[in-house]
């Protein structure tokens, strides 16, 4: 057992939290609870201490040995813990009979995480998505709520208020979650309709992904001048945010996403759809990587977003890794990065340090995606000005003459043949 400690954000006095794991021989104790304490400061606990039971699966009953167990109810007491915080996804005969031995809190690393993103979660959407998580979570351990009831029996008496409660809030929770689902894909079919209209006009989408807290929103800020919050707390962005840049005269959408962490539990994956699809319908992910962290922390964080990145199906869309944060390096460091990610663009976000850089690598990836031509369209086809501002102002010069309008655009290229009747070439093509 060690004693274990963190700073808190300002705000209301912190619960005091004892955290439990079970782990196998040979983890790494510090390295694997480091999530789970920085988890537990968002959430408002500070680790008071933490036990670890050396083994290879959980107990199924208890989640810990026996021995284990009275060890535990011990700590808890001697360390005055007011909830116990559990590195695993309790099931509910678990959860019931860690709550029965320490007559405490028993919360888990999934009820954890949720309570994170109850307290994040901004939009309407976000809120829907984690309500409909947290009643997923909670159905199936409903019965523990009213086991007191159950402990009278079966049969003739005890079929009274208490078992009606029951089916009543089970009854009230499914009908609650068919409602959420049905609400969340309304809004899922309002945001595809936007999504069309971005297609429609061929604008390049890129979505920002990568480990909790590696500065995907400063750098959301830095490239395009938005004042998306920025804190350092897990799971600060929850629901999507798009903003846009230009570089080249070419407009460039960009997305700030979920963070992830190491065993994002599945509903929260399912869930939380909005911000993960806009993951999936990118044309490029920027996988944005901590440059500061060890060797070590750095390459269970990149597995840890790949893993993600290929569960929900994005693993086939192009990658370009962004090392972030490089502003804390020496030069010594800064050397041993290119020589770890050669492939990255190193950036500083917060002193603006290879932003541009990181444009023109955008720019690269969307510079086959269109084709430069010269048009001359005349006075009375004004339409035609309007649709190709339509497609995203691809126009970069025009010109007035006596035959008509003159312009020098970038056209998608399936595009180019919708617009042929206008196409010239040679020198009465220049715009001076």
């Amino acid at each position: 057992m060690t004693s274990g400690g963190s700073e808190l954000r300002d705000g209301p006095e912190p619960e005091r939290g004892l955290l439990l794991a079970v782990m196998p021989k040979g983890a790494d104790i510090d390295s694997e609870l480091a999530e789970l304490r920085e988890l537990a400061r968002t959430a408002g606990v500070a680790p008071v201490a933490e036990i670890v039971q050396r083994r290879m699966h959980a107990d199924p009953r208890r989640y810990v040995g026996k021995g284990k167990l009275e060890e535990l109810k011990e700590s808890y007491g001697s360390h005055r813990a007011e909830v116990l915080v559990v590195d695993d996804e309790l099931d509910p005969v678990q959860q019931r009979a860690l709550e029965d031995a320490l007559a405490a809190r028993v919360v888990d690393r999934t009820q954890l995480i949720l309570d994170i993103f109850a307290q994040h979660a901004v939009s309407a959407e976000g809120k829907l998505q984690v309500e409909l998580a947290q009643l997923e979570y909670n159905l199936p351990r409903m019965r523990g709520m009213w086991k007191h009831l159950e402990r009278l029996g079966g049969g003739v008496g005890t079929r009274g208020p208490g078992e009606s409660q029951l089916e009543t809030d089970r009854r009230l929770a499914n009908r609650r979650i068919t409602l959420l689902r049905r609400r969340l894909r309304e809004l899922r079919t309002h945001r595809a309709t936007r999504r069309k209209a971005r297609a429609r006009s061929e604008t390049p989408t890129v979505a920002l992904a990568g480990y909790t807290n590696v500065g995907k929103s400063t750098i959301l800020n830095a490239l395009t001048g938005a004042e998306v919050p920025v804190e350092n707390r897990l799971f600060e962005t929850l629901d999507p945010t798009t903003r846009s840049f230009e570089h080249g005269g070419k407009r460039y959408l960009v997305t700030d996403t979920v963070g992830f962490i190491r065993r994002l539990p599945t509903q929260l994956v399912e869930g939380f759809a909005s911000t993960l699809e806009e993951t999936l319908l990118a044309d490029v992910v920027l996988h944005v990587i901590d440059a500061s962290l060890p060797d070590d922390l750095m390459s269970e964080q990149i597995e840890a977003v790949e893993t993600v990145l290929s569960e929900i199906g994005a693993g086939e869309i192009p990658v370009l890794r962004v090392a972030n944060k490089i502003d804390r390096l020496d030069g010594s460091g800064r050397r041993r990065l290119a020589n770890r990610l050669p492939d990255a663009v190193p950036v500083s976000a917060a002193t603006g340090e290879g932003l541009d850089e990181l444009k023109a690598r955008v720019a690269e990836v969307f510079s086959d995606r269109f084709d430069e031509v010269r048009l001359l369209v005349p006075y009375d086809e004004g339409r035609v000005l309007s649709d190709l501002y339509a497609l995203g102002a691809p126009i970069d010069e025009r010109k007035d003459t006596d035959e008509g309008v003159i312009v020098r655009a970038r056209l998608p290229h399936r595009d180019v043949r919708r617009f042929a009747p206008y196409l010239v070439v040679g020198a009465e093509s220049e715009t001076g």
